[in-house]
């Protein structure tokens, strides 16, 4: 294997490890709206991610760092040609983290409030951009001959776009649903249980026609299997969620993520960002990477952080593995 293929692959493994772990945070704080009853409710489920979102954004730090390093011409065009859309993602998380940090810093209502639906409507748009901007990067995008994009913001307002951000909020929602399910008790679980099955049934209607577009469009076998990988752990997920099996269906609800966002980089590979002016001037693993030695050093760098990281992260989420509820959260929160 060609170390640029090398790190196509494990840039392919941190974009799936933070829509796994930043898909349930999206989803939780879609969720305050749709599932809490009251602000004690809200601060339950907000609770439930406190002590690990920002930890699950270090992904995307790390994957925009390797993309930067790895692959200079991928992430110039990219960065260039989706310009709005990522720096309206980029605004959303910085005004979700402030959110986070400010809503419970003051008693008023109309102050917590306005810093909830901050989290609702900074949680929503990211889950819904994300999508949109994997389908186009697969699909492909206006690129000309010198590899820049040369198309303008309304090339990625597409159907087949569009309805990738819809499956990506849809399914973030319920992996969220499925996570409040196995982080709470009482009335809250019971009730996320029932909407992880309704968000469940939806992003199956949603999904599996995303996945055959993508896989008639650009798909190949090896995104075939990850697409039949991604539909049996959502249906699997759904029956595990229905039995109270909390732990199994949040599990399954992980898997039929990464095996989408591995059908998505499947069907993408060799290039990295299609051109749909002609196939001949699309952005390649080869054409696009960094010389073989900033390569080389890069690989001694990811061996030696990769297995800290995720030892960071694991110890984390089991510190923080109870369950909480309403009689956790003070009254005067």
């Amino acid at each position: 294997m060609h170390l640029h293929d090398f790190w196509f692959l494990l840039i392919a493994v941190l974009w799936t490890g933070y829509f796994f772990l930043e898909g349930f945070d999206f989803g939780i704080g879609v969720l305050t709206k749709l599932l809490a009853r009251d602000r004690t409710e809200r601060r339950v489920l907000i609770n439930t991610i406190g002590p690990v979102w920002d930890g699950n954004e270090v992904w995307l730090i790390t994957a925009g760092g390797a993309t930067f390093a790895a692959f200079p011409d991928w992430y110039a065009t990219l960065f260039s040609g989706f310009y709005l859309p990522l720096l309206a993602v980029l605004v959303c998380l910085i005004l979700r983290g402030v959110a986070f940090e400010y809503r419970h810093k003051r008693p008023e209502d109309r102050w917590q409030r306005n810093w909830e639906q901050v989290i609702f409507w900074c949680s929503l748009l990211p889950a819904f951009l994300w999508g949109a901007i994997f389908a186009n990067l697969v699909h492909g995008v206006p690129i000309g001959r010198d590899g820049n994009y040369a198309g303008g913001l309304t090339d990625l307002i597409t159907p087949y776009a569009l309805l990738g951000g819809v499956v990506t909020l849809v399914l973030f929602t319920f992996h969220g649903a499925v996570f409040a399910a196995l982080k709470t008790d009482g009335g809250i679980r019971t009730r996320a249980r029932r909407c992880a099955a309704r968000l469940g049934l939806a992003t199956v209607v949603v999904a599996v026609p995303f996945l055959v577009w993508t896989q008639g469009d650009s798909g190949n076998g090896s995104s075939l299997v990850a697409v039949a990988i991604a539909v049996l752990a959502l249906a699997v997920a759904l029956i595990m969620n229905q039995r109270g099996r909390e732990g199994w269906a949040f599990t399954l609800s992980g898997v039929a993520i990464a095996a989408a966002v591995a059908m998505l980089f499947l069907a993408l590979f060799p290039d990295v960002m299609p051109s749909s002016l002609d196939p001949e001037w699309s952005l390649t693993a080869a054409n696009a990477s960094s010389s073989p030695y900033t390569l080389k050093i890069m690989t001694w760098i990811g061996v030696i952080m990769m297995p800290l990281i995720m030892a960071y992260q694991a110890w984390t989420y089991w510190v923080f593995r109870k369950r909480i509820g309403t009689r956790h959260i003070p009254a005067t929160h």
